[in-house]
């Protein structure tokens, strides 16, 4: 079965990704990772779209049940507050790697926040850099705030999502072209039987993911214009296309959880490829025919 999203909102994000749905307000979150870096919200009921700027990249989000955000950036962990804009570091597990910066995560249904590191791709003016290293890492993060380094050796870490029962996580290396499966223990948050999910490379590079209410995950492809729903025994189920080249992430949203939404980019594109798709950049929906699973808060 193959669908295509549309555009709903022309918001031309350099690089969106890392978007939530915020079931308390009814609102989508996400962030433009590049600088000038900045945190997006839509209510796509009323169509209000606000923007807050960042002083540095910022790259995943999650709400915390206080109202404010856990914000994942480019030296570290923050808190955001979006009655003042504040972004206020609280922790900083790379200070020693400064070629390094953070890029996916999301919070498992315990409330732990997990994410990873790479070594950053973005030019201080927004061009592409060669990753030198495979020097990311993916850090558990408690209701403590203390990043808890659990994997190492990553190229682009992406496809942070998990199970419905909370009892697998997955995760890709988009450098490597696979999404991993682990078996994850509910009460201590340890990993293992890390195994391959899906290595597949017909339909671009694996990018954000999350997973639905039938335990498939939705796989946004870096140059495949498409987002894929994958089995959780790795089968391409069917794939949602969209018209842009560069699609980054995707979360279920709306009353009912039956939206899915997804990010795009449009940085560094040739003026053949903008002319073509002009909406890259924006923000495209779909209704899959499946409902997601509600975001957990972070715990802390």
């Amino acid at each position: 079965m193959t669908m295509t999203a549309e555009c709903v909102l022309d918001c031309r994000n350099s690089l969106g990704e890392g978007i939530i749905w915020d079931a308390a307000e009814q609102v989508l979150w996400w962030v433009d990772v590049p600088m000038p870096s900045a945190i997006h919200r839509l209510d796509p009921v009323s169509g209000d779209h606000r923007t807050w700027p960042c002083p540095e990249i910022v790259t995943a989000l999650s709400k915390r049940r206080d109202g404010t955000l856990l914000v994942a950036s480019h030296h570290g962990l923050n808190v955001f507050d979006p009655k003042d804009g504040s972004l206020k570091r609280v922790a900083a597990p790379e200070a020693d790697k400064p070629q390094n910066r953070s890029n996916d995560g999301d919070t498992d249904p315990a409330g732990r926040f997990w994410f990873g590191t790479m070594c950053n791709n973005i030019g201080a003016d927004g061009s592409d850099i060669g990753v030198a290293e495979n020097s990311g890492v993916l850090y558990r993060v408690g209701a403590d705030m203390v990043p808890v380094p659990m994997l190492g050796g990553i190229g682009i870490y992406n496809a942070t999502c998990f199970a419905p029962d909370g009892r697998t996580m997955y995760f890709a290396d988009t450098m490597a072209d696979t999404i991993w499966a682990c078996d994850l223990d509910p009460a201590l948050g340890a990993l293992s039987n890390r195994r391959v999910l899906s290595d597949d490379t017909g339909h671009g590079h694996p990018d954000g993911c999350t997973v639905d209410a039938e335990g498939y995950l939705w796989s946004a492809r870096w140059e495949g214009s498409c987002v894929l729903r994958i089995a959780p025994d790795g089968r391409i189920d069917r794939k949602i296309e969209v018209p842009a080249a560069r699609i980054t992430c995707c979360a279920f949203g709306g009353a009912d959880l039956d939206t899915l939404y997804i990010t795009s980019s449009r940085a560094n594109l040739p003026a053949d490829e903008l002319a073509r798709t002009p909406q890259a950049g924006g923000i495209f929906a779909v209704r899959p025919g499946v409902k997601g699973v509600a975001a957990p808060q972070f715990a802390g």
